[in-house]
């Protein structure tokens, strides 16, 4: 008999559905801290948990029985997953469950602001009748731009055509088949603000996406649009948008999230152009029993047959000897993905991966999903694993495609990756040195040995005298040791590449310097 523990309040649907299980002994605990879980914990099989439930490295290790947390929504921050990953500790979420919910709501935030509703209803209250004051505006024919295009993008932008608006997105990890299946255009950042009357983000927070709504985007953008973020707190700069809203840059603003919750000392409550909600993005009915069910069927389903569906941190399924013959393989595929990535610049819509030599000997898939995962992993804020790799890549509308040849030149051993991108085509050629040092062979059709480690500043070049002076002089200046530098040349053109690896990553200006010089076609960073 599977024993589970549910800590957080889930809706009665997904706490029926456990009860139904004859070999499952469901108990409802909520409230408890730290030391009160560890003290509980043992006895258990699953945890099931919202938001409120902490499950930290002194919980999991007090859980020697556990096998599975499972978080009914998609956040995953109150889940130590690298503890749980030590202890073996299965852990899932349901990612798309709240997505319409929370699509949904920013439509509603979109009408709210267009035709003035929060202030119409404070003005009837208070006994006015002030029609004239209250003029909105139509949003047919309007532009909608979404800001990032995963499940919750794509769902508000079928919304968005049904209402007879244009949708353009920006998302630089999505294939444009996948803007094509919506009715939407794919525009560079810089446009989408621009064309903007209603702009909406759905992208996660990570470092990168930090602040990317600030002064400099708020003063690009039309005078009569409005921004909407139920996404997270933080994408925005809240300085930035209060200063914008107070001189008329934008016309109004709503949001459901914020760099700190509750924003009760926020100055933009002082603002009569700005709507507010209390993260309701996924507080629907609908949604808080979706959620509860999924993650109920998913734990039940887990402890019944060893399915992982959403895991976030289970490695593929292959005997333990494959996984020992390809562990090496499969290390040199992430590099080797994260590379490939960076070197492309734009959406993959096809992935290909090719073994050579003894590496043909092995398992294909379990280094194809590896190099997926180099391809994803930096692109998300939630984990990617081998787990989920391959769902993700189908969603972002990237084809995976595998072969193997037992002969190689030059090499024992071989791992090539081909990405296919609408308009160029990248590639990487890596093997292992004594079957455990990886080493980079070729880079886009340049013969090149490189060590795939730290950050490289990768250049392409005109093949003549003073270029590696010059990238180095510019790096010397800027107080930037480089470790290792390898040259390589093609064949056939007067081109020659160089990967230098350098003590620290350089700045967006020091790029910028290099690939300013005039000899120099292109220069990429790549952190490993």
């Amino acid at each position: 008999m599977k024993k589970i523990l549910v800590s957080d309040k889930l809706a009665d649907d997904g706490i029926n559905y456990l009860n139904e299980q004859s070999d499952i002994q469901v108990h409802i605990q909520t409230g408890l801290n730290e030391d009160e879980l560890c003290e509980i914990i043992a006895d258990y099989d699953a945890l099931l948990i919202r938001s409120d439930t902490k499950v930290t490295q002194k919980v999991l290790q007090a859980a020697t029985n556990l096998k599975v947390v499972g978080r009914a929504g998609i956040g995953v921050d109150n889940v130590d997953i690298p503890a749980a990953t030590e202890q073996g500790v299965i852990v899932m979420n349901t990612p798309d469950a709240n997505a319409t919910t929370t699509a949904e709501l920013a439509i509603a935030h979109m009408f709210s602001l267009s035709r003035n509703l929060p202030k119409a209803s404070r003005s009837v209250r208070a006994g006015k009748w002030e029609r004239s004051q209250l003029v909105g505006a139509e949003i047919n024919h309007k532009t909608f731009a979404i800001l990032g295009f995963g499940t919750i993008g794509r769902l508000a932008a079928k919304r968005a055509v049904g209402l007879g608006m244009r949708v353009i997105a920006y998302d630089p990890f999505v294939t444009p088949e996948i803007f094509a299946e919506c009715s939407a255009e794919s525009v560079t950042l810089d446009e989408l603000i621009k064309q903007a009357d209603y702009l909406t983000l759905h992208c996660p927070m990570m470092e990168k996406t930090r602040g990317i709504i600030g002064a400099d985007q708020l003063a690009a953008m039309k005078k009569s649009a409005m921004i909407i973020n139920c996404a997270r707190g933080g994408l925005i700069d809240e300085v930035a948008l209060y200063d914008a809203l107070k001189n008329g840059e934008i016309a109004g603003a709503a949001l459901d999230v914020y760099e700190q919750e509750p924003p009760k000392e926020s100055p933009l409550l002082e603002l009569d152009n700005i709507v507010f909600t209390p993260h309701l993005g996924a507080s629907t009915r609908e949604a808080q029993v979706a959620v509860s069910v999924e993650i109920a069927i998913q734990a039940v389903t887990y402890l019944k047959t060893g399915e992982a569906i959403n895991a976030l941190n289970l490695s593929t399924k292959i005997s333990a000897e494959e996984l020992k013959k390809s562990r090496q393989f499969m290390m040199l595929a992430k590099i080797m993905g994260k590379m490939l990535v960076n070197l492309a610049g734009k959406p993959i819509e096809k992935l290909e991966v090719a073994l050579y030599g003894t590496a043909a000997e092995v398992e294909i898939r379990p280094i194809s999903v590896e190099a997926l995962v180099g391809v994803l992993v930096d692109q998300f804020s939630t984990p990617v694993n081998s787990v989920n790799a391959e769902s993700i890549a189908k969603r972002q509308g990237i084809a995976l495609v595998e072969s193997k040849a037992e002969k190689t030149e030059g090499y024992v051993s071989l791992v090539k990756l081909v990405g296919v991108c609408a308009d160029k085509t990248v590639s990487v050629v890596g093997t292992l040195l004594g079957d455990h040092h990886p080493r980079i062979v070729n880079v886009n059709q340049f013969e090149i040995e490189v060590v795939p480690e730290g950050t490289l500043l990768i250049t392409e070049h005109n093949d003549k005298p003073g270029v590696i002076s010059a990238i180095s002089s510019i790096l010397g200046e800027s107080n930037i040791n480089i470790s290792r530098m390898q040259v390589g040349v093609p064949d056939s053109n007067d081109l020659a590449m160089a990967v230098i690896s350098i003590s620290s990553p350089l700045s967006d200006e020091i790029l910028a310097k290099v690939a300013e010089l005039s000899f120099v076609n292109s220069a990429i960073q790549i952190n490993l």
